[in-house]
């Protein structure tokens, strides 16, 4: 029974695919597709697992917590209090919610799992938010919920789930449900819990796999500055800039890159703190 319970909780990214966004989200799935899809070939996707949506689910009945959030919704939609009101409400209800027993535990021990995989008693973690109602051909709800990166320990992990469950409150995300035509209450939320890659101490950034600007499928465009990746994703930075032709990346006699552009990278994050860059240079 606690097998069952744990499984129905926690999968790991190497057994989701693409069919699995109703139970991890559409981030959630499409890392199972990469690990799948590209552990053949060699190239390493950073390893984790998915919190499902069935444990969502469960935090909110276990927290009595469906009708409190729709009461607040409905005195927003009637006019009597404002979307700053009735989202702050919310996201503290959810935040001082309590994680069920059986939900709590199977976090543990995936995460402590994840940890022994790579040799350490407490790992560093990126803990992603991953809606049921992502990269959906009709709506892109990418980015309308939060992540939390270079997060340590199980304590931390699970103060980081609830604050991913009160993100799916966030005024941005419920006005964009609203214009979307969305049912607040029908969208869940998976956590992606993900072994972070220490680019603090490089670069990280963004790749586009068509040209973002013409849609041209052959182009590859690269965004990317020192530290974490955050910066280029949330625009604080003005990243360097590659575009990459793909029919020549099999050339070794060719230079693929069709143009670069140096970006002035002010800042750098290193571990959630903000450094200013001493340099320019690429």
């Amino acid at each position: 029974m606690v097998a069952d319970i744990a499984t129905s909780y926690i999968r790991p990214f190497d057994t989701l695919s693409i069919s699995d966004i109703g139970l991890v989200g559409g981030k959630n799935a499409s890392l199972g597709e990469m690990i799948r899809s590209l552990k053949s070939k060699k190239i390493p996707v950073p390893s984790g697992f998915a919190i499902t949506s069935a444990a969502y689910w469960d935090f909110l009945e276990h927290n009595e917590l469906k009708e409190l959030i729709q009461a607040q919704l409905t005195s927003y939609e009637k006019g009597e209090k404002s979307l700053r009101t009735i989202g702050r409400t919310i996201r503290r209800l959810i935040q001082s919610a309590e994680i069920p027993p059986d939900v709590r535990t199977a976090i543990r021990k995936a995460y402590r799992e994840l940890c022994e995989d790579h040799g350490a008693k407490r790992s560093d973690v990126a803990v992603r938010s991953s809606a049921t109602a992502e990269d959906l051909p009709e709506a892109s709800f990418a980015g309308q919920q939060e992540s939390y990166l270079n997060i340590c320990g199980p304590k931390a992990l699970l103060e980081s789930c609830r604050l991913c469950y009160a993100s799916l409150f966030t005024d941005r995300a419920i006005i964009y449900r609203i214009h979307q035509g969305f049912d607040h209450i029908s969208v869940a939320l998976s956590i992606g819990v993900q072994k972070m890659v220490r680019s603090d101490r490089g670069s990280a950034g963004v790749m586009f796999t068509i040209d973002t600007e013409s849609g041209f499928p052959n182009v590859v465009v690269l965004n990317g500055s020192w530290g974490l990746g955050e910066n280029v994703v949330k625009g604080l930075v003005t990243p360097d800039e590659f575009r990459v032709f793909k029919p020549l990346l099999d050339e070794k006699s060719c230079r693929p890159i069709i143009e670069k552009r140096m970006g002035s990278k002010k800042q750098k994050l290193v571990e959630g703190v903000f450094y200013v860059a001493k340099s320019d240079s690429v």
